[in-house]
């Protein structure tokens, strides 16, 4: 799964990267987690890239209750295009959550330990998503996302078993090509990460969500 992740590029490092024009920095974050505003990156009707900021834990638009989301933050690959809660926005509302790098927890002898995986380059990548548009009765509006998960490539699976569906700048247009048949979804979801990646071992300060901070993401010993 993936349960916590970082973004901290600069609107140019965006804008270069992945296409879309910001009028100014997000906020850098370093401890991403569930029900908190994050980078999702959408095409809008005329087909032009934005990104904006929704809540991470995808609620349907047809549930009664919004706690629904706290645990739809992850969409198994293998399943998205028939769950109910995902299907529909697996068919019309694929997009891109941007992310400078994500945490595992591996199982050790005292405990869980905590892994960064990210860009040797530190440059940001792309994790497939999917988003949704949600209203009550009494007119609350809010738009969520879910991150698309996979089994881990063979490198990763000593750490964990799955790990985000993370996608090149090839896959990433077809994946927000409203357009893009079935099949070529389904190659994205199980394709391999065509995004060279590194992990390294952090401090088990990252398990508490209050703590936030680039010494989050530096190197166990460093």
């Amino acid at each position: 799964m993936c349960g916590r992740f970082v973004f901290y590029s600069p609107a140019e490092a965006v804008t270069r990267l992945f296409g879309v024009e910001l009028e100014e920095d997000i906020e850098p974050r370093y401890n991403i987690a569930p029900t908190q505003l994050a980078p999702v990156l959408r095409r809008d009707d005329s087909g032009t890239r934005r990104l904006d900021l929704l809540r991470w834990g995808l609620v349907p638009f047809w549930a009664k209750d919004p706690r629904i989301g706290n645990r739809m933050i992850n969409a198994r690959a293998e399943t998205v295009a028939s769950k109910p809660a995902f299907r529909q926005a697996y068919r019309r509302r694929r997009c891109l959550v941007l992310a400078n790098g994500f945490y595992e927890w591996q199982r050790g002898d005292d405990g869980k330990v905590p892994w960064y995986i990210h860009q040797p380059s530190g440059d940001p990548f792309a994790m497939a998503g999917l988003w949704e548009a949600w209203r009550s009765d009494g007119e609350e509006f809010m738009e969520t996302f879910t991150v698309l998960t996979r089994e881990a490539d063979p490198w990763m699976a000593a750490i964990h078993h799955r790990m985000p569906v993370i996608v090149d700048d090839e896959t990433a247009s077809r994946w927000l090509e409203p357009a893009t048949g079935e099949q070529a979804l389904a190659s994205v979801c199980e394709g391999a990460t065509g995004v060279p990646l590194e992990a390294m071992q952090v401090s088990r300060k990252v398990n508490n969500p209050a703590n936030e901070g680039p010494g989050l993401i530096q190197r166990v010993g460093d």
